[in-house]
């Protein structure tokens, strides 16, 4: 062998060194990789049968956690009933308290019932933002007025519109109708009950005013009661749009059991045959989606315009809690009588179903 093919043989062994090298770490990624992928489907099987093994159990005692939700469900609105009368300017803690407690939780179950998209409605946007002003600029007047117009626009009468029921053995229900009630009632307090607005109505060593926040504008009013809070209402609608219908689309579509407001609502009207599904057609059936949340759009607009007289008036305002409470009792009293007792027959249907035909002894 000649001294340049012993060279290039030595060359040819150092590249092949150096490419084994390179190849060894991307080999051991790839494994990793693997390894990774392997045990997060493992732990993604064991935590659906942890899942699927606790809501059995749930059913068995169903009557039971039923009671013990009746019983914490009364005394929790009995004391916020309370603490409304006695320190009214103590309501928005715990808001700030239920919201971070209870929507948590709400999204561990809506996951494992693939309702989790339920969380991208408009009220979850809208509590994010009463968060952001109750804990971090809870002087910011102009924020205020918008989520106002929030709290006793759309998601108020959300609860009218919508049939919110207050039943009080199922958190389910009780979280839903305090997502939508709760928010108007803080923001009643602060607009009429709390002490440093009252601060703010009278201000020492100036003329006094007649109302808080400054409402002798009422361009200043319209602006920030309506305009404002529309153009963030809006895009939500634009980021909702994207998510749902352009990023999650195909997802949606392999999974009809993962429901959306849409969804829900849909097959709801579509069963019924009531008005909402006759007017969700006008365009024909191809274009319900655009129907609906021209439907909401409708909807929000009609809600926020509402909000400046009941800002401007206490009298009205003190009607519309009533209102709200009163809608949200009485819905929770035709379901239990009317929905609840169905609800019980199909269950004990499937019950039956479910066991084994029992053989005759001789």
């Amino acid at each position: 062998m000649s001294s340049d093919e012993a060279v290039e043989e030595t060359n040819g062994d150092s590249f092949g060194k150096v490419k084994q090298r390179f190849k060894d770490p991307s080999q051991k990624v790839v494994q990793t990789k693997e390894i990774m992928s392997k045990k997060a489907v493992q732990t993604k099987e064991m935590l659906s049968k942890q899942a699927i093994k606790i809501a059995k159990q749930a059913e068995e005692h169903e009557r039971f956690i039923n009671k013990v939700t009746h019983l914490l469900g009364v005394l929790g609105f009995g004391g916020c009933c309370f603490l409304l009368g006695a320190r009214p300017q103590d309501i928005h803690y715990v808001y700030c308290l239920f919201f971070v407690t209870f929507v948590p939780l709400r999204w561990i179950y809506y996951r494992f019932k693939k309702w989790h998209y339920y969380l991208l409605d408009f009220c979850y946007y809208a509590n994010t933002i009463f968060l952001v002003d109750l804990l971090l600029y809870p002087k910011n007047e102009k924020l205020f007025m918008v989520c106002f117009s929030f709290a006793e626009g759309p998601l108020a009468w959300a609860i009218i519109v919508w049939r919110c029921s207050l039943v009080f053995n199922s958190v389910d229900k009780i979280v839903s109708v305090l997502i939508h009630l709760l928010p108007g009632l803080v923001f009643f307090t602060i607009r009429w009950w709390n002490p440093e607005t009252f601060a703010a109505m009278h201000p020492e060593g100036t003329s006094q005013r007649a109302s808080w926040p400054y409402v002798e504008d009422k361009t200043y009013l319209l602006t920030w009661l309506f305009l404002v809070p529309l153009g963030a209402y809006t895009l939500w609608q634009v980021l909702y749009f994207l998510i749902v219908n352009v990023l999650r689309r195909q997802r949606l579509l392999k999974d009809p059991e993962v429901m959306t407001s849409y969804r829900e609502l849909s097959k709801k009207a579509q069963k019924a045959n009531n008005l909402w599904w006759r007017l969700s057609s006008l365009l024909g059936d191809q274009n319900r989606m655009f129907m609906y949340i021209t439907l909401q759009a409708i909807f929000t607009v009609a809600t926020m315009s509402l909000t400046v007289p009941i800002f401007l008036s206490y009298e009205l305002h003190v009607l519309f809690q009533i209102l709200k409470v009163s809608a949200a009792v009485w819905n929770g009293g035709s379901f239990l009588l009317e929905v609840m007792p169905k609800q019980v027959v199909l269950k004990e249907k499937k019950k039956a179903e479910m066991q084994p035909a029992q053989t005759p002894h001789d």
